[in-house]
């Protein structure tokens, strides 16, 4: 692979979606159709999905609605429509959502204080809903854990559920339905699913460019946080973006202190389905920087986009999460990179869904998965850090047919982005890559200089 370089770039328009597309309703019901063949499989009885305001996505991703304020419960057996428990301010929300559901007030999931006067008892409602002596109980929480008795839901509806079916009956987590990382149903995106996620993608990512190329020296980080011009969209993690000492922790909201020339700068942007983050240096060149990390670029900078044009280049349908893994091992292993957690996840309505990617990770990836190329050096050293995160999704030959004739605006964008990675950044990608993002792998270190990026492309100047 030739050298990573420092230059000049005419980042292109890729273009931006006038209008969102929508999930048609009948997405819904049919989701619900192959989750229960799961339910099925396992020998569940019924599925208990638990929503909070924070960890809503799943309950989305079946249903529609996700809970504002309270916390909702979806109550599923093999052939009746849904139940959904639900507080004071969901219960109307509910009962709009593009799937039936049958609605049950259950006002312990209303705000502290408000009236608790108007549902039955929890056991009642779930012995109404099939939950008994003997049954077999899966609960879809946020997570996974090494045992299946491990649930994280709130204890009083786990002891609940624990209670109604006795010794003979089980409770245990059924998170790995929809997240498990190599066929959970919520990392195998439907056409619909992808086409909203680009359009996600070039929300938060131009948003990122507009920030990039607006950046000035004085103002405040919450001035500078306006420039990614959020349009409303519900955000899948809390805007981020903060200059100088407190750059180092990278999680934390803007505040009031104005950047600095020489400032270290992280920001990160996500909604539903997209999430894109760069972090580098405010000065114009190495000159500016001390004198000990003035070889930035060549030191951190030059070896991070190597890697991760190379993990680029590997990323296909059928490649296994090990691989792209040992890529990130083998060329950023040595602990000045401080590369710790997983190098890439799967991406939907939360940030981060599970990876298959570790090591001697086995696990193929599938057409539909959709990433984030969340490859993190944290060198805990005066060289800071340097950060691509873009998202771009798997799609075989039929898919990405499917695509192109379906969304063709879009699929104009995809195409573009992808001649832009090879002709002026060296990245050529696996003809089943399909990037997302309107800054696809566009990393300038030096953010007062957003013009001049990392390229591996012969003949630059």
């Amino acid at each position: 692979m030739p050298t990573a370089r420092l230059e000049r770039i005419d980042l292109p328009e890729f273009g931006m979606p006038d209008v969102g597309p929508e999930l048609p309703d009948a997405i819904y019901p049919a989701r619900i159709a192959r989750l229960r063949q799961r339910i099925g499989g396992r020998g569940y009885d019924r599925l208990v999905v638990y929503s909070d305001r924070e960890h809503s996505a799943n309950l989305a991703y079946l249903t529609g609605f996700d809970p504002r304020f309270e916390e909702a419960m979806l109550v599923l057996g093999p052939s009746e429509d849904p139940a959904i428990l639900v507080g004071n301010e969901c219960y109307g929300m509910a009962g709009t959502a593009p799937v039936r559901m049958r609605r049950h007030r259950f006002q312990d999931f209303s705000l502290p204080s408000q009236p608790r006067d108007r549902s039955r008892p929890l056991a009642e409602i779930l012995g109404d809903e099939g939950i008994g002596r003997g049954s077999r109980v899966g609960v879809v929480g946020w997570k996974t854990y090494a045992g299946a008795e491990r649930i994280d839901v709130p204890a009083y509806i786990v002891d609940e559920l624990r209670g109604l079916v006795g010794p003979a009956g089980s409770v245990e987590n059924a998170t790995g339905l929809l997240i498990d990382p190599g066929d959970g149903l919520r990392v195998i995106n439907e056409l619909e699913q992808l086409a909203v996620f680009e359009y996600a993608a070039c929300q938060t990512s131009q948003g990122i460019r507009r920030l990039l190329a607006g950046l000035r020296p004085g103002m405040t980080e919450r001035e500078a946080v306006r420039l990614l011009g959020w349009n409303g969209m519900p955000l899948s993690c809390h805007l981020m973006l903060t200059a100088g000492p407190r750059a180092t922790l990278g999680l934390l909201s803007p505040g009031d202190r104005p950047i600095e020339r020489g400032d270290r700068f992280t920001v990160a942007f996500g909604i539903w389905g997209a999430l894109n983050c760069r972090a580098g240096f405010v000065v114009e060149d190495a000159a500016e920087l001390p004198e000990p990390i003035r070889d930035y670029v060549h030191r951190l900078v030059g070896p991070y986009f190597e890697a991760v044009a190379e993990w680029y280049g590997a990323l296909r349908v059928g490649q296994t999460g090990g691989a792209l893994h040992e890529i990130v091992d083998r060329r950023l292993g040595d602990p000045f990179f401080g590369i710790f957690l997983n190098p890439g996840h799967q991406l939907h309505l939360d940030e981060w869904v599970n990876s298959p990617i570790s090591a001697g990770s086995t696990i193929e990836l599938r057409s539909g998965m959709v990433f984030q190329a969340d490859i993190i050096p944290a060198s805990g050293t005066d060289y800071f850090t340097t950060n691509i995160e873009d998202g771009l999704a798997l799609a075989d030959r039929p898919l990405r047919d499917a695509f192109a004739a379906g969304y063709p605006a879009a699929w104009d964008r995809i195409q573009a982005r992808r001649r832009f990675m090879a002709e002026e950044l060296g990245i050529v990608l696996h003809p089943d890559v399909l990037p997302f993002s309107n800054l696809p792998a566009y990393l300038p270190p030096f953010l007062l200089r957003p013009d001049r990026a990392m390229t591996l492309a012969s003949g630059k100047s």
